[in-house]
């Protein structure tokens, strides 16, 4: 049977809903439009106070929809939509604001991620593959919250001196729920999507059901990005210092097509080279009904992930630094790569300003600092002139595990789920968990 897991959706002062069907609470049922704001540390709801709210519907053709659900928080294509789910509604309150959490199978789950993640017409070994990296994540992730409560140890992520700031985001974030809805965890956007492609992902889901990948003994940290830019990133370079045999640096193409020998892209010269090159790679594709099959309608407004540029004048660089990060640099006159992982992403970055100096990484901090959403990669190198800095790029996502464009390729040119996954996952197992 299919584990259950906790989700949180939204996180707002009042949220509206729509019961659609019967649902239970407290001994009452429930129907229609309904709201819940928060008041004086408790949630208010049909003339009550309460500290926590579960809805649990009647039968299994019940739904209910949350109004104004922000997705792509604080990337580039952020918006409000009203999202229809399965599964319990429950409400808590979290730091002066609801938090609405689903509560559901994981396997249920996961019919929604695929579809969220990658556009329906995705082809059914990307769909497979897709559902075990994503289940082989979330079991994983749970695994690993459980083993830090029992350890009762310290979980650092936010490491700051006097001349460096490293910080990573992980899901270790959520102390509520399992996982989050939006890109921080899984993008999860229940059944508004999944009901655009039931048929084609649920058969992926349920053919692969209970299917893990697994390495020595334990659950795989399954990552994934949009585009690695031709060779994978390594998990240490974005996370925790931990490296993982099956998430190591290699090639994202076929071995004939590989450079000999695979370039050492820690290294700036070799870095710069691959940077302001576009050799070929699974990933390295304008096949638009490839990408129409991976990538969603506002994915898809990004037109150029394997190599692109952005230029900033200093004057603006300064100010988006000075405002992302909330350290007033001055003007800022260099950015200097002091650290690259495999796939060339930077990983310590220099920050010079008239006023102050700063090492800042890890790679997601980076992409933040240097853009109003998230830069594209931490793969870049820098060119300055008179009148600002361009940054050259890789890739799309952090770049670690399966690259959903390159894998979207293979199986488009006749791999199947298993070749996938073993691919973009060196010495991993698949196994059936459950």
């Amino acid at each position: 049977m299919s584990p259950t897991i906790s989700v949180g959706i939204m996180y707002q002062p009042q949220i509206s809903f729509l019961l659609d069907g019967t649902y239970h609470f407290s001994g009452k049922s429930y129907t229609g439009q309904h709201t819940v704001s928060f008041h004086e540390g408790l949630i208010q709801f049909d003339g009550q106070t309460f500290q926590k709210i579960t809805f649990t519907p009647a039968g299994e053709e019940e739904t209910f929809v949350l109004k104004n659900v922000i997705i792509g928080i604080n990337f580039h294509w952020e918006r409000k939509e009203d999202q229809r789910f399965k599964g319990d509604i429950e409400f808590i309150v979290e730091d002066e604001k609801i938090t609405a959490i689903n509560i559901l199978p994981v396997d249920t789950y996961l019919i929604s991620v695929i579809s969220s993640e990658m556009s329906a017409t995705s082809s059914i070994e990307l769909l497979k593959a897709h559902a075990i990296i994503s289940r082989s994540w979330l079991l994983s992730q749970i695994e690993k919250r459980q083993a830090i409560e029992i350890s009762e140890a310290t979980y650092l992520n936010d490491i700051r001196t006097d001349t460096e700031w490293i910080r990573w985001w992980d899901r270790e974030d959520h102390r509520n729920f399992d996982v989050c809805a939006d890109d921080h965890c899984q993008r999860y956007q229940g059944i508004t999507r999944a009901s655009q492609s039931l048929e084609a992902v649920t058969k992926a889901v349920l053919e692969t059901t209970g299917e893990v990948l697994m390495y020595n003994k334990a659950i795989c940290d399954a990552r994934y990005s949009k585009c690695c830019g031709g060779i994978f990133e390594e998990f240490q370079s974005c996370w925790e210092s931990i490296k993982y045999p099956y998430l190591t640096k290699s090639y994202d193409g076929k071995e004939r097509d590989l450079p000999t020998p695979l370039p050492d892209l820690s290294q700036e010269a070799m870095a710069e080279v691959w940077i302001r090159s576009a050799p070929p790679a699974f990933c390295n594709t304008f096949d638009q009904t490839i990408l129409s099959q991976v990538l969603n309608s506002y994915d898809q407004e990004t037109t150029k992930f394997y190599r692109w540029s952005v230029f900033y004048t200093t004057q603006e660089l300064s100010y988006l630094i000075r405002r992302r990060l909330e350290i007033d640099f001055g003007t800022v006159s260099d950015l200097i790569p002091l650290e690259r992982g495999t796939s060339g992403r930077i990983t310590r970055l220099k920050v010079v300003g008239n006023k102050q100096t700063l090492v800042i990484g890890k790679e997601l901090l980076i992409r933040k600092a240097l853009s109003e959403s998230h830069l594209y990669s931490s793969a870049f190198v820098v060119d300055k002139t008179s009148d600002g800095f361009t940054l050259t790029g890789a890739g799309w996502g952090h770049g670690v595990g399966l690259c959903q464009i390159g894998a979207a390729v293979m199986a488009a040119t006749g791999y199947d789920y298993r070749a996938i996954l073993a691919h973009y996952f060196l010495k991993s197992q698949l196994t059936k968990h459950y």
